[in-house]
């Protein structure tokens, strides 16, 4: 499941040729054809969701009162689901295909929601960039977990989580 986020993941950097930090995801979304569409959601708890309507452009809604990092991780979240998952029918006046993102979501219970968190993470953080950068700090950086951390959320403009997150599942810390 990881391994085919990952390499879904690496084919759509390589095929729009993002090649440096931070992955600019929101062109990533209009390479793929997809609008991104950011509103204040009713409830607080849903970070994004994913909308396809036969006929139409896919639309990733996000939440605009979460935090820059976050909002980057959802449209990266979201872009996972758009190339690795149907979505569900929900029908409104007409049939539409929905995924939507919540707290619920990042808590690893759901298999499309863990594949659509290992893409996200794969998208913004891809493994070779983060090793190069990884490199390019200096030693006394490299050798402070926390400093290096925040060093390298800083270059691909992720939260320190996230980035610790990533650091830990690449195996490059402990």
């Amino acid at each position: 499941m990881a391994r085919r986020a990952e390499q879904a993941a690496g084919r759509l950097l390589a095929e729009a040729g993002e090649v440096v930090p931070p992955v600019n995801v929101e062109r990533l979304a209009t390479h793929l054809g997809i609008v991104v569409s950011r509103s204040t959601f009713k409830d607080g708890d849903v970070s994004g969701m994913l909308v396809r309507q036969d006929g139409q452009s896919p639309v990733v809604g996000v939440n605009d009162t979460h935090s820059d990092h976050r909002q980057r991780f959802t449209i990266a979240h979201e872009l996972g689901h758009f190339l690795l998952h149907p979505g569900r029918d929900v029908v409104l006046d007409r049939p539409v295909r929905v995924n939507l993102r919540d707290k619920t979501s990042s808590m690893a219970t759901d298999r499309e929601e863990i594949e659509a968190n290992a893409f996200a993470a794969s998208l913004l953080m891809p493994a070779g960039l983060v090793r190069s950068a990884l490199q390019g700090l200096p030693a006394v950086v490299r050798q402070d977990p926390d400093r290096c951390t925040s060093a390298l959320a800083d270059i691909f403009d992720v939260s320190e989580p996230a980035m610790g997150f990533r650091l830990i599942n690449l195996g490059l810390v402990s």
